[in-house]
């Protein structure tokens, strides 16, 4: 195993104990004399830049791997989704915005699969990279601004309909990219 798979490992590894850390009920809410909101957003920080770490080491060190290119966006789906869900349940992001963002994730990952089996690669859109920096930005404020950090907590909410949106937006355009490629075959 490379290094590039490895740091992807590691990001699966960390998607266990974010959803500890943002879950657990610490006393005095504190994780090694650290308040939990800190070590989580700590955590969800670190496995989101290994995201792009992952990526620029193997290009740079051209060894992109099959193993690389269908773990990478599990790991993401894993992260996101487990921080999400983890909001809903601390009551710091409604479901129903969730549920959509998750929606996106998991509809646009069967419509490239499909492209996928039938030797067609969609790559990523711009908008869905805008939508994962939105993504990652709610989450983290969201984290942050849970009790003390009120302006965090504002950028975590306005972040999070952006992330909405912009699923929506990047939604229907794999969704004409999708149609676009099955009609030319």
């Amino acid at each position: 195993m490379n290094l590039p798979n490895a740091i992807t490992l590691a990001r699966i590894f960390l998607v266990p104990l974010l959803v500890v850390v943002l879950l657990t009920k610490f006393d005095g809410r504190q994780v090694f004399g650290v308040r939990k909101e800190l070590v989580g957003a700590a955590i969800f920080g670190i496995a989101s830049l290994t995201d792009w770490l992952d990526g620029y080491l193997a290009r740079r060190r051209k060894e992109v791997t099959t193993l690389g290119q269908l773990m990478d966006p599990v790991a993401d789906k894993l992260l996101v989704t487990a921080a999400l869900v983890s909001l809903v349940q601390m009551d710091l992001a409604p479901a129903w915005m969730v549920a959509v963002i998750l929606g996106r994730e998991f509809a646009v990952t069967v419509l490239r699969s499909i492209a996928y089996a039938r030797g067609v690669v969609i790559p990523a859109s711009p908008l869905g990279k805008f939508k994962m920096s939105a993504q990652v930005t709610a989450i983290l404020a969201l984290i942050l601004g849970q009790d003390h950090l009120q302006q965090f907590y504002v950028i975590g909410w306005i972040a999070l309909w952006v992330a909405v949106i912009t699923a929506v937006l990047s939604a229907v355009d794999y969704y004409r990219k999708f149609n676009g490629v099955l009609s030319a075959k």
